[in-house]
């Protein structure tokens, strides 16, 4: 029988995976479990799994400027230690990435193959994880790359925007930065999907299909959350200071996954239906 690992498994897609891989033989490791940073002991932790699956992470973006040593011993030194561990057994390694290793200046959507080329912290952290893993494990490291995730597990965006409906008459939502609202439970399917398949290794891009801006977002978050859409107003970034950089554009591609004979995920307006039905969006 296939034994599955999670790390970063208390976070909002640690939880969906535990979800996703139901029935299965599955050990799910908060860092209170298991410390990545550690490379002795994550080899021993992690004998014996045929899959591992990294979604652990640094993700305070903002005090990633001023904490980037913290922020890369997780996602560069700690994915390291886990791809190690993963080629040491030939166990298949999934790493969940992110859109910031993308400077966010394109105009068409991120190509799986495209340059890293990150404008903050996080964002260099996030690319020195990729390159660490796919040298040490290179023929069973597949790297999925997603973005605006949301979920019934932890905060995020749609949770705030519902909260803040509650207690604002009004709110203003930033309409020039243009991405892909990703639903975690389809990212959890689509990560077990893609080791089921034994698809080739490498990266893909683990994102809702489709493009929004965090104000289209924001105003059918509100529409399904039986809230009145025209109460979230458009601003610009600058409204918004912050210390680490956003990238503009985070919208991705899909081709690896048609190469593999996976079929990508569905819109993402689609799939905040379902949470909406799911529940996610309640207050």
């Amino acid at each position: 029988m296939t034994r599955y690992a999670i790390t970063g498994a208390a976070g909002m897609l640690g939880q969906d995976l535990q979800q996703a891989l139901a029935g299965r033989e599955v050990t799910a490791f908060t860092r209170h479990d298991l410390d990545i940073t550690d490379a002795a002991a994550t080899a021993e932790t992690l004998k014996g799994f045929d899959v591992i699956i990294n979604a652990a992470a640094y993700t305070a973006v903002d005090d990633a400027e001023t904490n980037e040593d913290a922020a890369l011993a997780i996602n560069g030194t700690g994915v390291a230690n886990l791809a190690a561990a993963a080629a040491a057994t030939g166990a298949k390694f999934v790493h969940v990435s992110t859109d910031y290793v993308f400077k966010g200046d394109a105009t068409e959507p991120y190509g799986e193959n495209d340059p890293r080329d990150p404008i903050n912290a996080y964002g260099r952290t996030k690319a020195a994880g990729e390159v660490a893993a796919l040298a040490a494990h290179p023929t069973g490291t597949y790297i999925v790359r997603t973005a605006w995730l949301y979920g019934a597990g932890g905060p995020n965006f749609a949770k705030t925007m519902v909260k803040l409906a509650g207690t604002h008459p009004e709110i203003t939502v930033v309409n020039d930065q243009l991405g892909q609202p990703t639903y975690t439970r389809d990212l959890a399917s689509q990560i077990v999907k893609l080791v089921d398949a034994d698809a080739p290794a490498g990266i893909y891009h683990g994102t809702n299909s489709g493009t929004a801006t965090w104000f289209d977002f924001a105003r059918e978050i509100f529409r399904l959350s039986g809230n009145d859409p025209e109460r979230v107003k458009p601003t610009d970034s600058t409204a918004f200071k912050r210390p680490a950089a956003r990238p503009a554009f985070s919208v991705l591609g899909h081709d690896a996954w048609t190469a593999a004979g996976i079929e990508p995920m569905r819109p993402w307006l689609e799939a905040l239906e379902q949470a909406a039905e799911d529940g996610v969006l309640a207050v």
